[in-house]
């Protein structure tokens, strides 16, 4: 029997690496421009073509190479960072992985030109899937300039896989912020299809977060800075009242790399415990120096996973420095104990409370019998006990409302069959309860509205609580994303338009869905440096701030990987269904609360709201009997 070990050929070897390294053309312009710091320069250009797909060119006037290096650095683990196993654990450069100039070119053309500053004469090459197909001399500026062609031109299963123009762009715009701001000493350009994206001269480091994400930002930065044995903190966090749901900037570097790191994040969050409101988030720019040795870079290929060994003495230094930032800058509140000088201003107490009274307790009669029940069956007086309930409950609720809204139109479908099969069309969390109940409602159940928020009615094997509110946000938002998909959403000018602002990376999702936009009822009007004009709205998002609808929108839509304008209209749609759904402690008739439930299970996924929020409970007979 033949043997069937054998070794991979190097282009094969370097595109199995490239699976790791090279992802998408932000890769690529990460590891260039690390590269070029590296390299000492202190100017960068990155020009894109394409997204990135067509062309990636970063130009540097760092060191350069001689002819040798040049030809060397495309070779496999071949590197000048380190020599031996230990310099692994004391790494100070961005980078070191040898593979990565070889898995670039054996999935792109590589056109270099680099030349040193005690050299004549640079060196040109030219790469193709790992065969270096040109070498000569060229008379170049001193530096590097890297021109990667045709990504994964040789390996279409990968290149199919890539994503729009506009969001691999988006993609390369975030490398290139995160490189740009942990380097405000070095001047950075980006270009994107000849237009310029971003001009940062070298500067501080306040200056260059304000260069990228805008003037309205410096307004909401408080600086950290502290310094103990085990770690350096410094930069900026956001004041309490910048905090937003959706889109802040929130950046963690180590040792001058940026880096993911949630456990930190929580450390940073949990010194805005009590000033902002739940699910909301501030911006910050957070800046760690420690040791090299007590770090692991090398825990993920693109070195954004960072191990520490000392995570829990850091987070209790991290989550401290913040805290003090907030408190040193009133950002947090104080309570005011200094009385000197103040008038002595005595207590007020009422004059029919001057006179102390014996408080008289409570009797009872002995005669009395909680468990008499005077002969009448059980099933009646329970019966007549839960319509009185319900009577009196709506009823007193009818009185407390002077103006009860109509909140559903009369084109909806009514229907009695509405539920007889529930685990069809529901969502695919198959350990929800309510995925096995096969009840069926109609408008002749018996139903109440609880506290104004939730209505009640019985099922066969129990009794279902369904919230009023997220209940109407699932039918509403069906009804808006059938609306906006086939553009029949009005729009409803607004008496003065609003100036919204946004970032390089989401002015080029903007021009990607503007049109989209426009269709739904957005009138945006391109007003230069990333401002739009926003002079009209859909007409059925009333009382929604159309700023904040907007960043939400560009920011659930850069979260996406992929489906961009998709992911947009669903987001529309979610944010109209919340704006307009009925509020908790409404008081419904028992037309609208029919209607309600109805088109909820009439809905596509009845169980849950459009962000997974559970929408109804089944509180069965068995649960029931245990309370007693």
């Amino acid at each position: 029997m033949e043997d069937i070990i054998h070794l991979l050929p190097d282009s094969v070897a370097n595109q199995i690496a490239a699976g790791e390294v090279v992802q998408r053309p932000a890769s690529i312009v990460k590891e260039m421009v690390e590269n070029s710091i590296d390299a000492q320069a202190t100017n960068v250009q990155v020009l894109i073509v394409g997204g990135g797909k067509t062309c990636v060119q970063v130009i540097d006037n760092g060191i350069g190479m001689s002819e040798t290096d040049a030809r060397m650095a495309f070779e496999r683990h071949a590197t000048s960072k380190i020599s031996k196993a230990a310099d692994l654990f004391t790494l100070t450069t961005m980078g070191f992985r040898g593979e990565a100039l070889a898995s670039i070119a054996a999935v792109a053309h590589v056109d270099l030109k680099t030349k040193r500053q005690e050299d004549q004469l640079g060196v040109h090459l030219l790469i193709q899937g790992s065969k270096v197909v040109e070498q000569e001399p060229v008379a170049c500026p001193v530096g590097s300039n890297f021109a990667v062609n045709n990504l994964f031109y040789n390996v279409p299963a990968r290149r199919k896989f890539l994503k729009s123009d506009q969001t691999e762009l988006t993609n390369v715009i975030t490398e290139f912020e995160r490189i740009a701001l942990v380097h405000p000493d070095v001047g950075f350009q980006l270009s994107s299809n000849g237009n310029e994206v971003y001009h940062l001269p070298a500067t501080i480091l306040r200056q260059r977060i304000i260069d990228i994400f805008g003037k309205k930002i410096n307004a909401e930065l408080l600086p950290i800075e502290v310094e103990t044995s085990i770690v350096s903190i410094s930069g900026y966090v956001g004041k309490p009242e910048s905090a937003r749901k959706k889109g802040p900037k929130q950046f963690f570097f180590v040792n001058g790399r940026f880096m993911k790191h949630p456990y930190f994040h929580v450390a940073v969050m949990k010194a805005y415990e009590q000033l902002i409101p739940p699910g909301e988030h501030v911006s910050y720019f957070v800046y760690l120096s420690v040791d090299p040795s007590t770090i692991d870079v090398n825990v993920h290929p693109t070195k954004t996973e960072i191990k520490f060994d000392n995570e829990q003495e850091i987070w209790q230094v991290l989550s401290a420095a913040v805290r003090e930032a907030l408190g040193k800058f009133s950002a947090a509140p104080t309570i005011d104990f200094d009385v000197e000088g103040r008038p002595d201003i005595p207590a007020f107490i009422p004059a029919d409370t001057k006179t102390k009274t014996t408080p008289v307790m409570p009797t009872t009669s002995s005669s009395y019998n909680p468990f008499n029940t005077g002969g009448a069956p059980a099933y009646q007086r329970k019966n007549t006990e839960w319509e009185k309930l319900y009577s009196t409950n709506n009823k007193n609720q009818r009185q407390e409302s002077t103006k009860t809204q109509t909140v559903f139109s009369q084109d909806d479908p009514l229907g009695s069959d509405l539920f007889a099969d529930n685990t069809d069309n529901t969502d695919s969390r198959a350990d929800n309860q309510n995925q096995t109940a096969t009840w069926q409602y109609n408008t002749d159940l018996p139903h109440f509205q609880y506290n104004g928020k939730y209505l009640v009615f019985p099922a066969p094997n129990g009794v279902v609580m369904v919230n009023q509110h997220r209940a109407h946000v699932r039918v509403l938002y069906e009804r808006f994303l059938k609306r906006i998909k086939s553009r029949k959403m009005a729009s409803q000018g607004l008496l003065f338009p609003e100036v919204v602002q946004f970032t390089k990376a989401e002015k080029a999702v903007i021009d990607e869905i503007i049109e989209d936009l426009a269709f739904i009822g957005f009138e945006l009007t391109d007003l230069g440096g990333g401002a739009f004009s926003v002079g009209g709205v859909p007409s059925e998002i009333q009382g929604l701030n159309p700023v904040d609808l907007l960043h939400k929108l560009i920011s659930s839509a850069m979260e996406e990987t992929g489906g961009v304008i998709e992911e947009m209209k669903e987001s529309v749609a979610l944010a109209m269904a919340k704006c307009s759904a009925v509020a908790y402690g409404q008081v419904l008739t028992e037309q609208e609360i029919n209607e309600l439930l109805t088109a909820l299970f009439k809905s596509s996924s009845p169980q849950f709201t459009p962000d997974g929020k559970s929408i109804f409970a089944l509180l069965d007979d068995l649960a029931i009997n245990k309370l007693f």
